[in-house]
């Protein structure tokens, strides 16, 4: 109790900067795993000298991305509720909570796991896999299916032992895993010739240890939450509480799968080099997206705590230095990936045809770079109220109301590869503006409630 008090007291007391800086740079440091991990996947596959599996994985992977997002519903939503409930001091209902989040969570991951082994081939097929890349596709698939249940509760609980003030025991879940599948990827993929199949088995083993490493920590004693059946509970607002921001927070994935899959088929119209510098470019683009989600992610559980003391000042505080941190990170990681687009693609296609799309894609993607910080932070600011209705509509709205709209049009008004990938970027603006509007119309006025109970 001494350590989650000590924890908390960050949280509570210490200047804005050294609270915003001891909770974002765990959260931005398992961010980079989980981005060199990703990376590594293509880069080794990139090896092969095979462009039609570097194409595979990229038409699987949104596949395997929406179990990830049901793993940020319990993460994110678990977050959220739990950060607050600490803030307002009921440590019962936060174990509650907790318990609540993985167990139910496990349960979705076995079902999902043996729904995806079956149906691997007609899902590949679905979302845009050729002749020449189906095989590839579904061996990928059917492998990955075996660490869904463990990738569910290591995306959850990655999240949502943040909200306890534990940022270096969440950091170092995500470590162990990714330094783990990084390994194991020269030596599957490359070494023992496995190629598609290792980068998959390479994947599961590390989701597996991830999700072993936070259990070990939620048995131990040194938590305050819990994953005893006992004090599982779904009713007195639980559910529908977790879900109420786990929902809108996921469904910005599920649309991003999507999305991913819509433009995968559209791309297959200008060949099987253009989806694979499309995902090339998607990985490149990570680099920065990534790094700006952990910032996102890392001051929600402050904020949430803020608000559940109803501290406005401490909250306002601490959302204008992230603000400003934020664009700081942005405007230097748009200019690195920028200036060594090239080179980054050229780690993963040698393929002429190719790597001219990804080079292209990678550029036009990096538009969005600027503005990303602001976005991920308001997207995080959001959820940390409590506020469902705006985490709802900026979640659908994004890659759901917002993206295939414009994605739409320009297919219908150009015909060339490079243009339909700049649909992203202007989606992203719009985003960004939409987010700061909903924080003013929605967020603050939640606060404005408060401070009217409370006089």
């Amino acid at each position: 109790m001494q350590k989650n008090q000590k924890n908390t007291e960050i949280f509570r007391d210490a200047p804005v900067p050294k609270a915003v800086i001891s909770n974002v740079i765990p959260s931005i440091v398992s961010m980079i795993m989980v981005l060199i991990y990703n990376l590594a996947d293509t880069v080794f596959i990139g090896q092969t000298d095979n462009a039609l599996m570097v194409a595979a994985v990229s038409i699987a992977t949104p596949v395997f991305l929406l179990f990830m997002a049901v793993g940020m519903l319990f993460g994110i939503g678990g977050t959220s509720l739990i950060s607050r409930m600490l803030g307002e001091g009921e440590e019962q209902k936060a174990k509650r909570i907790s318990s609540f989040c993985f167990w139910t969570g496990l349960t979705v991951g076995v079902i999902s796991m043996i729904a995806i082994y079956i149906f691997a081939e007609p899902i590949c097929m679905k979302v845009g896999a050729s002749a020449e890349t189906i095989g590839y596709a579904k061996q990928y698939l059917q492998i990955v299916s075996f660490g869904i249940p463990f990738l569910i509760i290591s995306n959850s609980f990655s999240n949502i032992i943040r909200a306890e003030g534990n940022a270096n025991i969440a950091m170092a879940g995500m470590i162990i895993g990714n330094l783990i599948n990084i390994v194991l990827d020269p030596i599957m993929i490359l070494g023992f010739k496995w190629y598609v199949a290792g980068a998959a088995m390479a994947t599961v083993i590390g989701n597996v240890f991830s999700a072993v490493y936070y259990t070990s920590h939620l048995v131990s004693k040194k938590t305050i939450l819990s994953i005893k059946p006992k004090d599982y509970q779904a009713r007195n607002g639980i559910l529908t509480g977790v879900f109420a921001i786990g929902v809108p927070a996921s469904l910005n994935s599920v649309l991003m799968s999507a999305s991913n899959i819509v433009i995968n088929n559209v791309m297959m119209g200008f060949g099987d080099m253009a989806v694979a510098g499309l995902g090339v470019a998607m990985k490149v683009n990570m680099i920065v997206v990534m790094l700006l989600i952990g910032l996102g992610t890392g001051v929600q559980p402050l904020l949430g705590y803020c608000f559940g003391a109803g501290n406005k000042k401490r909250y306002m505080a601490v959302l204008k230095f992230s603000l400003i941190l934020a664009l700081c990170m942005s405007l230097v990681m748009t200019v690195i990936c920028y200036v060594f687009a090239g080179d980054l693609v050229k780690l993963i296609l040698d393929e002429p045809d190719a790597f001219g799309y990804g080079m292209s894609f990678c550029r036009i993607y990096i538009i969005s770079g600027p503005i990303m910080g602001v976005l991920f932070v308001m997207i995080n600011a959001i959820q940390s109220t409590g506020a469902a209705i705006p985490s709802l509509i900026l979640s659908i709205s994004r890659q759901g109301l917002l993206y295939m709209p414009i994605l739409f049009v320009f297919t219908k008004v150009f015909d060339e590869a490079r243009m339909m990938a700049l649909a992203q970027p202007v989606t992203d603006y719009l985003a960004a503006f939409l987010a700061i509007i909903l924080f003013m119309t929605g967020c603050l006025k939640k606060f404005k409630r408060i401070e009217e109970q409370g006089s």
